[in-house]
């Protein structure tokens, strides 16, 4: 008589989904400034008087929320794409290192070439990216792999510092008051967060049309988005001009290098954006290390959503009726991750905890991005902010990629101990911003005439 061994089979309550969609609609709609300024509001997400940044906002959200699609889209399709070709392991990992590689040693300038040409050509660079990938893609098979994985770390270079500083200056431009800046800044967690759900949907779909021919769609999919991108960016804006390249290096140095408040924000980002790029290399390995089966993509769903619930925290804590320092909110933030991840590091394995940890990891997230978005509009100067960022992405890729090639090549570390260390940089993290709250600027004034 045969034994019969059960498959067990994970996957997230039904309720989790209900939860996450209720609480964000409720945060958002139970907004205190929402409430007292619905008289002056045509929609839900109108965070401006101004007749003239209204169309703006809504322009530039739906652009970002192309471009974060894109990059969903990619993300998801990409983990098939290799799997389809049957890419071994060690072949994965070369491909992960180069894509790091490119964005440490090309993508740490990105931002600085953006301030001095503007970042609307950037935004172009941005597109024409993921179309020369999608057109790749399109008509070669398996080597195109190494040139799109290069060209859309870049792509995510270009997309984690230009837009941000893009609505920036347009809104230093228009002369709006500071809140309203605030307020774009935690509706693009938001609706990137939701994009990227939008993403991994589009994806699916293209690649259960036909598996076997599952490469062409995303492709012509990722083609038509980029042309779309293109013509909107094409049409849409005008910049002003930018400063000379020797008026920028001395600003930079001046401004960035000579200001130490702003060396904790570099480190307090790095920390962030080495956790974040980590987890995402890890969280699958370390769910099914147990040896059972777990349903990933409703698993992925649900941690995007926990980021747009926390993004929808951060006006309720930043202007709500007991406004706190930004410097505190991020400071508990930050511990919260730091132990979320030395809980993770302790090679805890019951999948339930272990995915209400990520939720948490998350929703920490969606609050610290508009945060710290909102401390370098206190203390970075626009001009000056694309390079800030990029350079504040450059450790955090050295590390990833020093650890990648500990780990893939000379087996010299585990994964736990890569999250002990992330860990650590989470509580550094925290402890920047503790230092950053003594140093900072008394009352909030930022150096620019709000």
């Amino acid at each position: 008589m045969g034994v019969t061994i059960e498959s067990s089979v994970w996957e997230p309550s039904p309720f989790l989904y209900i939860f996450i969609f209720l609480s964000c609609f409720f945060s958002i709609f139970l907004l205190p400034s929402k409430s007292s300024s619905s008289s002056s509001s045509s929609s839900l997400f109108d965070h401006s008087n101004s007749s003239s940044f209204i169309p703006f906002q809504r322009n530039f959200l739906l652009l970002f929320s192309l471009a974060s699609v894109m990059e969903g889209l990619w993300s998801v399709f990409g983990e098939y794409e290799l799997v389809y070709y049957g890419v071994a392991k060690e072949q994965m990992m070369l491909l992960l290192c180069a894509g790091f590689s490119a964005a440490l040693f090309v993508g740490s300038f990105l931002g600085m070439i953006s301030d001095l040409i503007g970042q609307k050509k950037v935004c172009l660079i941005f597109f024409i990216l993921h179309l020369f990938v999608g057109v790749w893609k399109s008509i070669t098979a398996h080597p195109s792999v190494w040139v799109a994985n290069i060209c859309l770390s870049l792509a995510s270079s270009i997309f984690s510092f230009n837009f941000e500083t893009w609505v920036a200056i347009e809104h230093e431009k228009q002369g709006q008051r500071q809140d309203i800046l605030s307020d774009t800044f935690w509706l693009m967690t938001f609706f990137e967060s939701a994009s990227l759900i939008g993403g991994q949907v589009l994806a699916n779909w293209l690649v259960g049309i036909d598996v076997k021919k599952g490469v062409v769609p995303s492709s012509t999919a990722s083609v038509f988005l980029s042309i779309l991108g293109i013509i909107c960016v094409s049409r849409g804006w005008t910049e002003n001009p930018k400063m000379a390249f020797d008026d920028y290096r001395t600003s930079f140095f001046t401004y960035i290098f000579g200001d130490k408040r702003i060396w904790l924000l570099v480190l307090a980002q790095a920390c962030l954006q080495f956790s974040i790029a980590l987890f995402w290399i890890l969280w699958a390995p370390t769910l099914v290390a147990d040896g059972r089966e777990v349903h990933l993509g409703l698993i992925f769903p649900s941690l995007l959503g926990a980021r747009m619930l926390g993004s929808t925290v951060f006006p309720w804590l930043i202007s709500g009726p007991s406004s706190f320092r930004t410097e505190d909110c991020l400071l508990y933030a930050f511990v919260v991750l730091g132990f979320v991840f030395s809980i993770i590091a302790y090679d805890y394995q019951e999948i339930g905890i272990l995915v209400a940890l990520f939720c948490l990891f998350h929703a920490c997230v969606g609050l610290i991005l508009p945060s710290l978005a909102r401390l370098r509009t206190m203390y970075v100067p626009n001009e000056l902010r694309g390079g800030m960022i990029s350079l504040s992405l450059a450790p955090a890729n050295a590390a990833i990629l020093l650890f990648l090639l500990l780990r893939g090549f000379y087996r010299n570390i585990e994964n736990a101990a890569m999250v002990a260390f992330a860990a650590l940089g989470l509580f550094i993290a925290a402890g920047c911003m503790h230092v950053l709250k003594r140093w900072g600027k008394q009352p909030y004034q930022n150096w620019h005439k709000l």
